[in-house]
């Protein structure tokens, strides 16, 4: 909190001197003797009584707030003057004494993640303001440490462009711990953080309820706004995110911004309802793209010159507390039934997506069953064969392999009938999720594969077998052709045949050697492009360390930069404050002055009704003018060394001063 040198004595006692003299004035208006120098001075006395009565406010706060709320009310209304700003925003959002500003700080030294977004739209806010023109100034520094301490104390929020506008307001009037405070207050308190959230689910309530007010108060302008599609959240989104400051000039949105901080939300809505009662006809008269210039290029600057006539209107708007808070209701109940509904489109979809890959799967598995069943009719055909072949008394060579390569189709058709089995364990469960519809696909493949490869050895064996009747036929049949027996020709023909797949194993068995050779030589290259990699590793490692030592050098730079703009900043706060109390003590000059004029104007009509009335002789009436005058120029003196050089006592005038005193006596 911000200390004021003034005493409530001192400003008890220089406001009834102000009100004194100015009764005094108007005494003497309708007299010939007044100087015209005294009614020129209604003007000044009135500002200096602004001054007193705002330092008496910000001296008696508590009193003020609990005896006097109603005609605090009306002064910020009217408008608090800019020097007091700071002080009295402090005072209306509690803000004085609050335990997060130790911790700001603390919040500057760490890490937050929007600092780039921060970054960026730092320059976007109040790109023509003095304080913050140019990359390197002080306000868009102070403006992105209160942004980006914020976004580390409340996470769920984080940083929202539109806010950046609020913070620069504040910082325009007060250093950057203060304006932190404030701003915090204002998020947690005046409603602003639920406009600021992801969602911005209070955004769409205020526009809720300013879409009923415009339709309860200007009918045909919301017809007009309908019928060329113009949403309210085209033109009064920004009105409640940023509170009139990126829409109206500076000096009326802060006039706003005055009494917002004591009334909260309600006069964005009546702002916003006086502007478009303002422009009504107008804007009934426009399309759509009339109406987004108009509102763009006009309606800002209407009130530049008089903000009060905006204020003014804005309160004969029709308000009712009750209504918005039914309204608040009705849209939490309309918003409650949406989601319900997004749930339940949600689900339906879910169970969907569900049924239909219920339905590939089993499509799936009734191709794998018809494979399987083809598979059977040829595992049987293989074994009638083998029998055929065993009653022929074949080889017993031959008989004993056809049987290991049955054994062999037999583990597989086992094992196909096992994955099969699972899979119709998992098909009769409940719906299957997500994971195990996956593990079902895999399986499938799995599965598929093995049937592939024993189709493979099926008609592998199918043609061995087909091929070894057609010889067996030829040998029974034509046994002139052979000078050997049947029996012992197949036995060689065979006996071939089994060379020929040892050579072809002996081949397969080369191409695997060089296979493995291959697979050496590659893994030996991927062990030195993997020491390579460690070694870019380790450079890297080298080099992001170094990165981070300097980066250490210039967040310790920054800091002490930081610290010296902070510094710089409190040393201009305190000049402001030298120069209110300069301006303090020149008020009370002033009043001091008016007294003695008031004493001069009685004086001269004290002496005007001597010489009317003829109490006094020639040559007494000569001596009592000639004294009056006497006294007329020690007064004068005195006022003229009391506007040039103003004494401890007149500064601050607890007692009535000896000269004073000795006028009164005269």
């Amino acid at each position: 909190k911000r200390e004021y040198n003034i005493t409530p004595e001192k400003l008890l006692e220089a406001d009834s001197k102000s009100m004194r003299s100015m009764s005094g004035s108007r005494r003497n208006s309708g007299s010939s003797l007044v100087s015209s120098s005294s009614a020129s001075s209604n003007l000044s006395h009135l500002e200096e009584d602004t001054w007193i009565l705002w330092g008496r406010i910000v001296n008696e706060w508590d009193e003020w707030r609990r005896k006097k709320d109603k005609l605090l009310k009306e002064l910020i209304r009217k408008g608090i003057p800019h020097h007091f700003r700071a002080i009295v925003w402090q005072l209306l959002g509690n803000a004085t004494d609050m335990p997060v500003k130790n911790q700001y700080s603390e919040l500057l030294k760490m890490s937050s993640p929007c600092e780039k977004l921060i970054r960026r739209d730092i320059a976007r806010t109040y790109p023509e303001h003095e304080f913050f023109k140019g990359q390197d100034s002080l306000g868009q520094e102070v403006l992105f440490n209160v942004m980006k301490a914020y976004s580390l104390v409340d996470r769920e929020v984080g940083y929202c462009q539109g806010s950046a506008f609020i913070v620069g307001l504040l910082l325009m009037q007060m250093p950057e711990e203060e304006a932190f405070c404030v701003f915090v207050r204002l998020m947690q308190e005046y409603r602003l953080r639920e406009l600021f959230k992801p969602t911005m689910a209070e955004l769409g309530l205020c526009i809720y309820q300013f879409e009923y007010l415009l339709q309860e108060q200007l009918p045909e302008l919301n017809v007009h706004f309908r019928s060329q599609s113009f949403h309210t959240s085209m033109y009064a989104s920004s009105w409640f995110l940023t509170l009139f400051l990126t829409f109206l000039p500076m000096p009326v949105a802060t006039r706003i911004f005055d009494i917002f901080m004591y009334e909260g939300l309600e006069i964005i809505f009546r702002v916003g309802m006086a502007i478009l009662q303002y422009n009504q006809t107008d804007l009934i008269q426009l399309d759509m793209e009339g109406m987004s210039q108009h509102f763009q290029k006009v309606i800002p600057h209407q009130f530049d010159s008089c903000p009060d006539k905006l204020i003014l209107r804005a309160y004969q708007v029709k308000y009712n507390p009750k209504r918005m808070k039914k309204l608040e209701k009705e849209y939490t109940t309309i918003k409650n039934k949406e989601m319900e509904e997004q749930i339940e489109i949600k689900g339906q979809v879910t169970r969907a997506q569900e049924a239909e890959e219920n339905y590939v799967i089993k499509r799936e598995l009734a191709v794998v069953r018809q494979q399987f069943s083809v598979t059977s009719q040829n595992l049987e055909k293989a074994q009638d064969t083998i029998g055929e072949l065993q009653r022929e008394k074949y080889t017993e060579q031959f008989v004993t392999g056809l049987q290991t390569q049955l054994e062999q189709s037999r583990l597989q058709e086992a094992e196909l009938l096992g994955a099969l089995k699972e899979m119709q364990d998992k098909r009769s469960s409940s719906l299957p999720d997500e994971n195990n519809v996956a593990q079902l696909q895999d399986e499938l493949k799995l599965v598929k594969l093995r049937e592939l490869e024993t189709l493979h050895s099926f008609r592998e064996m199918q043609d061995t077998v087909t091929e070894l009747n057609q010889r067996w036929q030829v040998s029974g049949g034509g046994g002139g052709h052979w000078k050997e027996s049947p029996k012992k020709n197949a036995l060689n023909e065979l006996q071939d045949k089994l060379m020929g797949v040892r050579l072809r194993e002996a081949q397969a068995q080369a191409e695997l050697r060089e296979v493995k050779l291959k697979a050496i030589q590659l893994e030996s290259q991927n062990q030195i492009h993997s020491k390579l990699i460690g070694r870019h590793e380790v450079e890297s490692a080298a080099m992001q360390e170094r990165l981070q030592q300097l980066a250490g050098q210039n967040k310790g730079l920054q800091a002490q930069l930081t610290e010296m703009k902070r510094k710089q900043a409190e040393l201009d706060c305190k000049s402001k404050e030298e120069v209110m109390a300069v301006r303090l003590r020149e008020a009370d000059s002033m009043a001091a002055m008016a007294e003695l004029r008031q004493k001069i104007a009685e004086l001269e009509i004290q002496k005007e009704e001597g010489l009317i009335q003829g109490q006094l002789n020639h040559s007494d009436s000569r001596q009592y003018i000639t004294q009056l005058r006497d006294q007329i120029g020690e007064i004068t003196t005195l006022a003229f060394l009391c506007m040039t050089f103003p004494t401890t006592e007149q500064m601050y005038p607890l007692t009535p001063s000896k000269p004073q005193d000795s006028e009164r006596e005269r």
